[in-house]
């Protein structure tokens, strides 16, 4: 009797144990990080806050849950790597640095539905293709000189998006205040520079500086931040660019 008793719990044992391996597959799958890829290629003005800016958008991911690999190849835009992805970022970029096979990966890449986001010298790029002009949102015109970095106001025109809803209705920073020409008219402005408050403005009382829209299928963002090195240590301008970041990721 004492034989079939033990049977019947060693048998009972390991049904137990087999229901509870065979739950295994069934718990929470743990999420794998988000790529962004940081694009930091420069066919003219090279800022030397480029390191400095990969630095940050390393640590926001580390913090955030995604991994900004940096890359200076063209090769690197074709659509089997570019699939990997979930964002691109333009980190001051200048002039040409995609030969028309590469523009034409990244312009499908966008189509299907992937992001973009474009950091200071990104509106200084590619100034011969008309669609990556539109995705940007505007193209570099000019900056003020002697001394090129000057404190300007911001006028926070809306709080309504991650990437500005930690600021206050007015922004006073440092940095290189860009001027702009071809401005995109289906942007959605979120700041806007106050040209009273510093000289060399050009584009007057309507003088975007962030802004994002849908564009092609994708996502864009653009803000004119980021020309220092201690841009990327502001923390309000890190949770610029965090909260950039996530929209463009569709996390918000």
């Amino acid at each position: 009797m004492k034989k079939i008793v033990l049977s019947v719990v060693v048998c009972c044992m390991s049904l137990q144990l087999f229901a509870q391996n065979d739950s295994v597959p069934n718990q929470k799958e743990v999420k794998m990080p988000e790529l962004v890829m940081v694009y930091t290629k420069t066919d003219g003005y090279r800022h030397k806050s480029i390191e400095k800016g990969v630095q940050t958008l390393r640590e926001l991911g580390r913090q955030n849950g995604f991994i900004a690999l940096q890359t200076e190849s063209g090769e690197d835009f074709n659509t089997q790597n570019l699939n990997n992805y979930k964002l691109v970022v333009f980190l001051n970029t200048t002039m040409d640095v995609l030969d028309d096979a590469q523009q034409r990966a990244f312009e499908s890449y966008i189509k299907g539905g992937g992001a973009f986001l474009g950091i200071h010298a990104a509106a200084d790029t590619e100034y011969d293709w008309a669609w990556y002009g539109k995705l940007v949102g505007a193209y570099f015109d000019s900056h003020p000189n002697d001394p090129n970095v000057r404190k300007a106001k911001i006028d926070v025109l809306s709080k309504n998006h991650p990437s500005t809803e930690h600021l206050q209705d007015s922004w006073t920073r440092e940095d290189e205040w860009y001027n702009f020409k071809d401005i995109n008219p289906n942007i959605t402005v979120l700041l806007n520079l106050d040209e009273s408050s510093y000289e060399g403005g050009t584009n007057g009382s309507s003088h975007p500086i962030a802004w994002y829209h849908e564009f092609d299928g994708g996502r864009a963002f653009y803000t004119g931040g980021g020309h220092t090195d201690a841009s990327f240590d502001e923390p309000d301008f890190r949770k610029h660019l965090l909260g950039a970041i996530e929209w463009c990721l569709r996390r918000k």
